[in-house]
C-alpha cells in the first residue's frame, strides 16, 4: 500500500498542486463509462453512458485494444496495489491481467501488437517503463535509465514520447534501443497522442497557469505548432479516427474539428446520469465508442 501512496503522491505533486495542498494521499474513487459515438467527425453525437466498473475505488486510464472489443484499465482493489484489468465489451466482464507485488499503470499496446507497456512502480517507488507479453509471461524492462516516467505513447516501434516528472515536467523523445533522450517541451500535460502514422505527436503545453494549448510536434523537423486551446482547466483529450478532438469539462463532452470549428462544440451533457468530473478519454479504433473516466454524484 505504501508504494501506491508514494507513487500517487509524486503524481499529485507534479500534476495538481491544489490537490496536494489539500492533503490528498490517495487516488480518488472513479469509474469508467462506455458511450456510443454516432455521426461524422465534426458533428458527432453521444449515446447513454454505461458504467462498466461500478464499484467503490479507483478504476481509471482506459485504453482500447486494437480490435476494439475490449479495453485495458488500471484498478486498485482491496490489496492496495494497482493492477491492469481487461474489460470485454461483448461479455461485459472484467478479468485481471497483471498480478504482481509492484503497481502497474497506463497499459498501452505496443506497435508490434505482441505486448503491452505500463508505467511500473517498483519496490523503491521508482517509476519506469516495462512491458508484458499479451499472450502471458514475465515482464521486461523497456527503459533502464529513464525515470521517473509519468505517462507514455509509442510513436513507432522504437520511438517513445514520454512525460517525465520533474520541475518542470518535460516531454521527451526517447529511442528505446539506445535510450537516447531529447527534451522537446516543458510544462506539459499528461495526455500524449500519436498522430500522422507516428510522424507527429500531440500534447498539452501549459504556457501559464490558465493558458493551456494543444500542440503538435513534427518528429522530422522538430517544429511545434499550436492546434487549439483546451477547455479551461481540462488537460485530457482524445482524437477520433476522423480527426476530431474530444475533451470534457465537468459533466459535458465537447468536440473540435480542425478547419470546421472556431470553438469547442458541446456534444453531450451527462449530468442527468449523475456523472461529474470527467477526466481521461479513449476512443475505439473504429471511432464508434468512447471510454471516459468520471465520478458519480450530484454536483457540489
Amino acid at each position: 500500500m505504501r508504494r501506491v501512496k508514494a507513487a500517487w503522491a509524486l503524481l499529485i505533486c507534479a500534476l495538481s498542486p491544489a490537490a496536494s495542498a489539500q492533503g490528498q494521499t490517495g487516488p480518488p474513487p472513479t469509474d469508467i463509462f462506455i458511450v456510443e459515438l454516432r455521426g461524422r467527425a465534426g458533428s458527432l453525437s453521444a449515446g447513454t453512458p454505461a458504467n462498466i466498473t461500478n464499484r467503490d475505488g479507483y478504476d481509471n486510464q482506459p485504453m482500447f485494444l486494437r480490435d476494439g472489443g475490449a479495453i485495458f484499465y488500471t484498478s486498485i482493489r482491496e490489496d492496495g496495489q494497482a493492477d491492469i484489468y481487461r474489460y470485454d465489451l461483448k461479455t461485459r466482464s472484467s478479468s485481471k491481467v497483471t498480478d504482481t507485488k509492484e503497481s502497474e499503470y497506463s497499459a498501452t499496446v505496443t506497435p508490434d501488437g505482441r505486448s503491452f507497456s505500463v508505467i511500473r512502480v517498483e519496490a523503491d517507488s521508482t517509476q519506469r517503463l516495462w512491458k508484458f507479453p499479451l499472450a502471458g509471461g514475465e515482464p521486461a524492462l523497456v527503459l533502464k535509465g529513464i525515470k521517473p516516467v509519468g505517462y507514455h505513447a509509442w510513436l513507432d516501434g522504437q520511438t517513445l514520447a514520454l512525460f517525465i516528472l520533474g520541475e518542470p515536467n518535460t516531454l521527451q523523445l526517447v529511442d528505446a534501443r539506445t535510450e537516447k533522450a531529447e527534451v522537446v517541451a516543458q510544462n506539459i500535460g499528461r495526455s500524449l497522442h500519436r498522430m500522422g502514422g507516428g510522424g507527429r505527436v500531440s500534447f498539452v503545453h501549459k504556457e501559464s497557469e490558465k493558458d493551456w494549448v494543444i500542440k503538435e510536434l513534427d518528429l522530422k523537423t522538430r517544429k511545434i505548432t499550436p492546434i487549439t486551446r483546451t477547455l479551461p482547466g481540462s488537460e485530457d483529450y482524445a482524437w477520433t479516427p476522423g480527426g476530431s478532438l474530444l475533451m470534457a469539462k465537468e459533466s459535458k463532452l465537447y468536440e473540435w474539428k480542425r478547419g470546421k470549428d472556431a470553438k469547442w462544440r458541446e456534444v453531450a451533457d451527462f449530468s442527468g446520469h449523475g456523472i461529474r468530473g470527467i477526466t481521461r478519454l479513449a476512443v475505439s479504433p473504429s471511432g464508434d465508442r468512447l471510454a471516459l473516466v468520471a465520478s458519480l454524484g450530484a454536483k457540489p
